[in-house]
């Protein structure tokens, strides 16, 4: 049975709440034991492919769905761009093995928000989920270097094209070279409410979903357009 009994931090309203898309029973039921271990997030359920979650995560929104890569039928990247576009709020954090620049940029230009390795300690990826959740986009540090290595090639910044201003370019620059947005803040001297707003209108002006979506526009990567 995919659906599990919600963990009992689901009673608190301040839960983070979570959904896993995984396949391999042993990874899934680990995940699970992690988010109804810590203090703070509510499991809502965990699945084993994606066409049972998608109308669960469409009723109940979660804070994160946690969704590998290879799962039959619908793939994780199909899920997410089915998704993203109707629950801006609810963040998709892919977990794989794949390590590849070819799946990385598909994901984040379907809109996930952090891109983490199966392989990630239990500590690290409960750091994640709270970092995803307050507006920041992790990834393992194998992954993040391979993102910011590809951004060494000429591309085309949008900011000559979309009338970005200088700071909200600025903040772009920086996600792009993988900067959290604390990291950010504390660069900019700012609030990281501040760096939110900017943010904010960044997507506004980009047309896109996620922080994945922002950077893949500055790389000039093609996003598949959604209807």
């Amino acid at each position: 049975m995919d659906k599990t009994s919600p963990s009992p931090a689901a009673s608190g309203s301040s839960a983070i709440t979570v959904i896993i898309i995984e396949d391999d029973p042993v990874v899934s039921a680990l995940l699970a034991d992690w988010i109804r271990e810590t203090h703070g997030f509510s499991l809502v359920g965990r699945y084993s492919n994606a066409e049972s979650a998608v109308p669960v995560i469409r009723e109940k929104r979660p804070n994160i769905a946690i969704v590998d890569i290879s799962l039959p039928g619908m793939s994780g990247i199909a899920c997410i761009q089915d998704l993203k576009p109707k629950l801006p709020d609810t963040q998709f954090v892919m977990l794989t093995i794949f390590e590849d620049t070819d799946h990385i940029f598909k994901a984040l230009t379907a809109g996930a928000t952090g891109y983490l390795s199966k392989k990630t300690p239990r500590a690290e990826l409960i750091d994640a989920l709270h970092e995803v959740h307050a507006g920041g986009s992790p990834m393992s540090s194998s992954i993040a270097r391979k993102v910011v290595q590809s951004f060494r090639r000429p591309v085309q910044n949008p900011a000559q094209t979309i009338e970005l201003s200088p700071r909200e370019t600025q903040v772009l620059e920086l996600l792009a070279r993988g900067d959290t947005l604390k990291d950010i803040a504390e660069q900019l001297g700012v609030r990281m409410a501040t760096v939110g707003t900017f943010l904010r209108r960044i997507y506004e002006k980009l047309q896109v979903h996620s922080r994945g979506q922002a950077v893949a526009v500055y790389a000039n990567i093609p996003m598949k357009k959604t209807p």
